[in-house]
């Protein structure tokens, strides 16, 4: 009989396993893959956490948030229009010291901007609120804006992270992919919600028999921003086959022994993070200092009601 399964997820989040039509979510990956770095692909098989894992004294956990706030067109002088893009965006980093249970906030910090194309478009002033025009390359079309701020989203989280790690001994956790942030030494990238299926089907069998702690040995992707990853199964899932499932990359750059040395750490570290489905919709992906880290961001991003209208004023006051 087949079984059913309630995505602990609250649904506005879509699902923890993206599923969809043939080239959308969850379709198979073209990416070159490499499954036998850590053991042959015919010997794959679950890997319990090592209890002799050596943890860091310190984990940093680092975010970021971004909201659009209004949408703006210009008039230019030869007749000509731009499609603009008021944004706010935020990052922070929280640091978890291990030793003491305790946890804080590391840095934070809020940025605005006018994504534009526009030759002529000038910072936007609203009282206090600065938002400093972004110029952007080409046509500039309006639903190609939004993906214009997470570039400037990802510069912050790099700086905010380098102020805030202080040694070489820590864990650095960057939610999400890597990117262009593979430089960094000790980093892993966490992804929580799956889109693409690297493996075969008979490797994701190995994937979906993990048990709460245990990872998947760790394989190569061969994409643009490819690198080392494993899956890992954190505690507090429903049940269903991809709960709990996050998938980690670490940098290129690293031996295959560097790489399954920070698999070994993060599935020792990891699931001490996991969130409860009582605390958080998107439960147990979802790390605990994450959700905390972004709540307050989005706090720190001020009343989207307020910014719209004072941006709608800015924008009148200009044409007057």
């Amino acid at each position: 009989m087949t079984r059913m399964f309630v995505d602990a997820w609250d649904p506005s989040y879509g699902s923890s396993f993206e599923g969809g039509g043939e080239d959308g979510p969850a379709s198979s990956s073209s990416a070159q893959v490499d499954t036998d770095v850590e053991v042959p692909a015919a010997q794959w098989a679950p890997i319990d956490a090592s209890p002799s894992t050596r943890q860091p004294d310190v984990v940093f956990l680092v975010d970021g948030v971004r909201r659009n706030d209004a949408g703006l067109w210009t008039a230019e002088e030869d007749g000509t229009s731009y499609a603009g893009l008021a944004a706010s965006y935020a990052a922070g980093v929280v640091r978890c010291d291990l030793a003491r249970g305790s946890a804080e906030l590391a840095g934070a910090e809020v940025r605005r901007g006018l994504f534009t194309a526009s030759p002529s478009a000038e910072t936007l002033e609203t009282g206090m609120i600065r938002y400093e025009v972004r110029r952007l390359e080409g046509p500039g079309e309006a639903s190609k804006l939004p993906s214009a701020v997470q570039p400037r989203l990802t510069e912050l989280e790099l700086e905010i992270s380098a102020v805030a790690r202080g040694g070489t001994d820590d864990l650095l956790v960057v939610d999400g992919p890597l990117r262009n942030r593979r430089h960094l030494v000790n980093t892993i990238g966490y992804v929580k919600t799956q889109q693409k299926l690297y493996l075969s089907a008979a490797l994701n069998v190995v994937v979906t028999s993990l048990r709460p702690t245990q990872r998947t040995p760790v394989f190569h992707l061969g994409t643009v921003w490819g690198g080392w990853s494993w899956y890992l199964r954190l505690p507090g899932g429903s049940g269903a086959p991809w709960s709990g499932i996050v998938r980690i990359e670490c940098s290129p750059d690293l031996t295959p022994e560097q790489a399954i040395e920070l698999a070994e750490i993060s599935s020792a570290t990891l699931p001490r993070f996991a969130s409860s489905a009582y605390k958080d919709p998107r439960a147990p992906q979802n790390l605990v200092p994450i959700a905390g880290l972004e709540r307050r961001l989005r706090g720190m991003l001020g009343d989207a009601r307020v910014l719209h209208r004072a941006l709608t004023f800015a924008t009148a006051r200009g044409r007057t």
